[in-house]
C-alpha cells in the first residue's frame, strides 16, 4: 500500500512538473503594424514590456513596426529606442535633403533656382517614382544596426526577426528573414509615393502594409505559443476627413486592412490598439505624446502581460551594450553597378578611400555627395566585419534618367514677372558632362546656356553663354556728365541694356565649397536710351556698343548653409577681369582691368536669431575712359550681371564710379518656421578713384535701411522689404517673389 502511494505521487509531481516545464518553455512573439509616425507608439509599449521583464522569442513587424521591431531585436532595449527617436529629426532623414556643403559650387550655382524638376527622357515628362529616394533613411538604420552587419540571417539576431515587403510587379507580399537587415527593413517601409521602391534579389519591394500590415499569422507558423500585437493602422475616416485625393486613397487602402484586422485581433492573444486616431501618419512632431499613448495602451493590458511575465521561467534577456562609435575604420571598399561612373569619381565624391578611419559624420557627408550629383537612384552598402575592422561593400543604382525639364518663376523690380525653362541633360559627349539651358520667358527675354565637363577635383572644362536684358529708369548722372545733365535738364533716362557674354573656363575645386576658375571671355554691350534722340539721325541714343575680349579668374569659398538664409559659414569671392581689346565704339577704348571682393560672414545668437556681415570693394586700373563697366550700386537682389551691385535704400542703378567699397549687417528673426523678420543696414563710398584719394577710409558718403518680411517656399524666397535712404531722404519698396536666375 505505501509502494502504491509512493508511485501515486511520484506521477503526480512528474505531472505537475511536466507542466511547470511547459510554462518554463512558453514562447511569446511580438507583431508590430506599420503606421508612419503611429508607430512610435511601439516604443512606449515595448518600454512597458521590459519594464514587467518579459521575455519575446520572435518578432514581426512591417513598415516603422519592422523599423521599431528591428532595432529591438538587434538588441535595443525599449528606453534606448525612446532616446534615439527623440534626437531624430524626422523631416530631415525621410527628406532626401542634402546639406548645402555636399554639393560641389557648381552643382549648388545650377540647382538653386528651380522650383520643380521633372524627367524628361525622349521628349516625355514624367514625375519621379517617389519624393525621396530613402537614402538618408538607409544610413541612419546602417549606423544603427552596425553591431549587427555581420549577421546575415535574421533568425540569428538577439530576438529572431523578420518583416514583410510588397512586389510591385506580382503584388504579393514577400517574407524577407536574411540578407542586408537595413536594407529589409528600408523595403518594408519604403511608403509607396513617399519613398522609392528598393531592390532586393531581382525583386522590386515596397512598403509590407500594402499586402501584408500586421503578419500574425506567419508569426504564429514560427512556433510561437502566445503573440502580443501592437495596432497602430488607421481607422476609416469621416467625411469630414475625406476632401482630398490623397485622404480619399488612403481610405481606399484602409478598407483592407481594416478589414484584415477583423480577423487579424481574433487571432492575437493581447491585442493593443493605442489611441492615437487623432494623429496621421505623419505626426512625427507629436511623437511624444503617441509614445505615451503606446505606453498607456500597454497599461491596460497590464494584467495579461503580467500574466505572460508569470508564465517565463527565463525571464527577458539583458539588453546589450551597444556603444555609439564616433568613428569606423574601413580596410577595403568594393563597388558594384558602376558603368558610367570610374571609381576614381566615385571615390572622389565620398573622400575617403581604403584603409582609412573615418567619423560617422564624414562618411554621411561622403554619401550626400554621391547622392546630390543626382547621378545615382541609391548607395546601398554594408559594412563586413574583418580583423576588428570593415570591409565596405557598396552597391550602386546609377540614375538611368538622362534629361531633365526643369521649371521655375520670379519677379522683382528690375526684371520684372519671369518664367523659367530649362532643359538638362548629361552624358551627351562624357558620361560626366552637364549640358544646361535656361529659358527665361517675361517682361524680359534672357537665357543661359552651360557645357560643364565635371573631372571633380582635377581641372574641370567649361563652356558658358548668356544673354540678358533689361529696361529700367536710373538716375541720369548715372550716365550723364553733369554738362549734359545741365543741357538736357533730366534727373531720369530710361536705358534699354543688353548684355551677350561667352565663356570657356577650367575650373578646380579644391574642397566642395572652394573653387578656381581661369577662362577667356566675349562680351557684347549694348546700352541705348529712347529719352535722349541723337539728332544725326533722329533715332535712340546709344551710350555703348561694342565687343569686349578677355580673361577672368575667380577664386570662391562658399561654406553659408544656406543661400538665401544663412545662419552659419563663410562666404568669399573675388573675380578679375582683363580685356585686352573691343570693338570701340567710342573710339576710346584701352586696355583696362577690374577687381572685386565680397566677403560674408553668418553666425546664430540664437535658434531664431541670426546675424550676417557682408563687405564688398572693387576697383578698376588703367587708362580707358569707358565707363560702361564700371559699379553701379541700388536695388535689392541676387544674381546682378556685370558690375552692378545690390545697395537697398537707393533703385537700381543709381550710383556709380570706377570703384567702390560696401558694408552690410542684416539682422534675420525666424518668427516661426520659414518665416522670417529682416533688418538690414548698408553703407557704401562710391566715386571714381576712390583708392587713390583716401576716400574709400571716409565717413560713408551712402547708407540705406530696411525692414523685411521673407517666406521660404518651394518657388524660393518670397520677400517684400521698406526701405530709405537718408542723404537721399526717400524711400521705397522692393518686392521679390521666387528663386533668383
Amino acid at each position: 500500500m505505501n509502494k502504491a502511494l509512493i508511485i501515486v505521487f511520484l506521477l503526480f509531481y512528474c505531472s505537475v512538473f511536466a507542466q511547470d516545464n511547459e510554462k518554463e518553455d512558453i514562447k511569446v512573439g511580438l507583431v508590430l503594424s506599420g503606421g508612419g509616425a503611429k508607430g512610435l507608439a511601439h516604443i512606449g509599449v515595448l518600454k512597458t514590456i521590459d519594464s514587467l521583464g518579459i521575455r519575446i522569442d520572435h518578432i514581426a513587424g512591417t513598415s516603422m513596426g519592422a523599423i521599431i521591431g528591428s532595432l529591438y531585436a538587434s538588441g535595443y532595449s525599449g528606453k534606448q529606442l525612446d532616446s534615439i527617436f527623440k534626437e531624430l529629426d524626422f523631416e530631415t532623414v525621410i527628406s532626401d535633403y542634402h546639406p548645402r556643403e555636399s554639393k560641389t559650387l557648381y552643382e549648388r550655382e545650377n540647382s538653386e533656382k528651380y522650383a520643380i524638376s521633372l524627367p524628361f527622357d525622349n521628349f516625355k515628362v514624367s514625375l519621379p517614382p517617389a519624393i525621396s529616394r530613402g537614402q538618408n533613411v538607409f544610413n541612419l538604420l546602417t549606423k544603427l544596426t552596425l553591431h549587427v552587419s555581420d549577421i546575415e540571417n535574421f533568425q540569428e539576431l538577439p530576438i529572431p526577426f523578420f518583416c514583410m515587403a510588397t512586389n510591385i510587379e506580382t503584388g504579393q507580399q514577400v517574407m524577407l528573414e536574411q540578407g542586408n537587415l537595413a536594407q529589409a527593413i528600408a523595403a518594408s517601409g519604403a511608403f509607396p509615393s513617399l519613398f522609392q521602391p528598393v531592390i532586393i534579389n531581382d525583386q522590386i519591394l515596397i512598403d509590407g502594409g500594402v499586402t501584408n500590415n500586421y503578419p500574425v499569422d506567419e508569426l504564429r507558423a514560427k512556433g510561437m505559443d502566445v503573440i502580443i500585437g501592437v495596432d497602430v493602422q488607421d481607422g476609416l475616416a469621416n467625411r469630414d476627413n475625406l476632401k482630398t485625393a490623397p485622404e480619399i486613397l488612403l481610405q481606399i487602402n484602409n478598407y483592407r486592412t481594416i478589414n484584415d484586422m477583423k480577423v487579424k485581433s481574433k487571432k492575437t492573444d493581447v491585442y493593443i490598439k493605442p489611441d492615437i486616431d487623432e494623429y496621421s501618419v505623419i505626426s512625427f512632431d507629436f511623437g511624444k505624446q503617441i509614445l505615451k499613448n503606446g505606453e498607456r495602451a500597454a497599461f491596460e493590458k497590464i494584467f495579461y502581460l503580467k500574466d505572460i511575465a508569470n508564465k517565463q521561467i527565463t525571464k527577458l534577456r539583458a539588453p546589450l551594450k551597444i556603444t555609439s562609435q564616433d568613428s569606423i575604420t574601413i580596410n577595403s571598399i568594393y563597388i558594384e553597378g558602376n558603368k558610367k561612373f570610374s571609381r576614381a569619381y566615385i571615390l572622389g565624391k565620398l573622400k575617403f578611400k581604403g584603409n582609412t578611419t573615418i567619423s560617422h559624420d564624414d562618411f554621411n557627408d561622403g554619401v550626400n555627395n554621391l547622392a546630390s550629383t543626382n547621378n545615382f537612384d541609391m548607395f546601398s552598402y554594408r559594412f563586413i566585419p574583418r580583423d576588428k575592422n570593415y570591409d565596405l561593400n557598396a552597391v550602386l543604382t546609377e540614375n538611368e534618367v538622362s534629361t531633365y525639364l526643369k521649371l521655375g518663376v520670379h519677379y522683382d523690380d528690375l526684371y520684372k514677372s519671369a518664367a523659367l525653362i530649362n532643359i538638362t541633360q548629361k552624358h551627351i559627349l562624357f558620361d560626366s558632362d552637364v549640358t544646361s539651358l535656361d529659358v527665361i520667358l517675361g517682361d524680359n527675354v534672357r537665357y543661359n546656356f552651360e557645357y560643364y565637363i565635371d573631372k571633380g577635383f582635377y581641372w574641370s572644362v567649361g563652356l558658358r553663354s548668356r544673354y540678358n536684358e533689361f529696361t529700367k529708369n536710373i538716375n541720369a548722372e548715372t550716365v550723364l556728365d553733369p554738362a549734359e545733365i545741365a543741357i538736357t535738364g533730366l534727373n531720369k533716362i530710361g536705358i534699354q541694356l543688353t548684355d551677350f557674354t561667352n565663356q570657356f573656363y577650367l575650373q578646380t575645386l579644391l574642397r566642395n565649397d572652394f573653387s578656381l576658375s581661369l577662362g577667356a571671355e566675349h562680351k557684347r554691350l549694348n546700352i541705348t536710351s529712347e529719352t535722349i534722340i541723337d539728332d544725326s539721325n533722329d533715332r535712340e541714343t546709344v551710350f555703348e556698343k561694342s565687343d569686349f575680349l578677355g580673361f577672368f579668374g575667380t577664386l570662391k569659398y562658399d561654406s553659408y548653409n544656406n543661400r538665401y538664409f544663412p545662419t552659419k559659414g563663410v562666404y568669399f569671392n573675388s573675380d578679375f577681369h582683363w580685356y585686352l581689346s573691343s570693338s570701340d565704339y567710342h573710339n576710346n577704348f584701352k586696355q583696362f582691368s577690374y577687381a572685386k571682393a565680397h566677403l560674408g560672414y553668418a553666425f546664430k545668437v540664437s535658434n531664431q536669431f541670426s546675424v550676417h556681415l557682408e563687405s564688398q570693394g572693387g576697383f578698376k586700373f588703367g587708362d580707358n575712359q569707358n565707363g560702361s563697366l564700371d559699379f553701379v550700386l541700388g536695388g535689392y537682389g541676387n544674381n546682378f550681371i556685370n558690375n552692378f551691385v545690390p545697395f537697398i535704400g537707393h533703385d537700381y542703378l543709381s550710383i556709380a564710379g570706377d570703384s567702390f567699397v560696401k558694408g552690410t549687417i542684416k539682422f534675420d528673426y525666424e518668427i516661426f518656421k520659414k518665416n522670417h523678420i529682416n533688418l538690414i543696414a548698408n553703407y557704401a563710398n562710391v566715386a571714381d578713384n576712390i583708392f587713390d584719394d583716401g576716400e574709400w577710409l571716409t565717413t560713408p558718403d551712402f547708407s540705406g535701411y530696411g525692414i523685411g518680411y521673407s517666406l521660404e517656399t518651394f518657388l524660393g524666397p518670397i520677400e517684400a522689404k521698406y526701405t530709405w535712404s537718408p542723404e537721399a531722404n526717400e524711400s521705397r519698396w522692393f518686392f521679390n517673389l521666387g528663386f533668383w536666375f
